[in-house]
């Protein structure tokens, strides 16, 4: 496992939402595909999709129960939960990293189990202290 999936990546991902992604970021998701590599979660992932939803910012098609456990079954994904060190890198970003508290975590997440992330989030990438697909 190399990659780690920010929550929108995700979402463009399992709705098959090519359109949003660039062509680096579909050959990364393709490559894992087609050979089995699990990719990385924050879990706060499901926080965030849920937020989202409340939101009315995404939709689903079935309960939230529902699809919040299709994701953590899912065979190419695996989640990796919140640990000490990963609440510690997320503070220890900095101030010049944005405020989102999920975008803390996913990036910590990342750093913290040396993972390439996969997003879109142009405030992340302006960043630049994070491996980015």
């Amino acid at each position: 496992m190399n990659l780690i999936l920010d929550t929108h990546m995700l979402i463009w991902w399992l709705h098959d939402a090519a359109e949003k992604l660039t062509k680096i970021q579909l050959v990364a998701l393709s490559d894992a595909d087609t050979h089995n590599r699990p990719m990385a979660l924050s879990a706060i992932t499901f926080w965030e999709i849920t937020m989202l939803l409340e939101r009315g910012r995404i939709s689903i098609t079935k309960s939230l129960a529902e699809f919040l456990s299709d994701i953590e079954a899912h065979p190419l994904l695996t989640v990796l939960p919140l640990t000490a060190s990963i609440a510690v890198e997320s503070v220890a970003l900095g101030s010049d990293f944005h405020g989102d508290p999920a975008d803390r975590i996913i990036v910590a997440t990342a750093r913290c189990h040396g993972l390439t992330l996969i997003t879109a989030d142009e405030r992340i990438r302006k960043w630049g202290k994070v491996n980015l697909v």
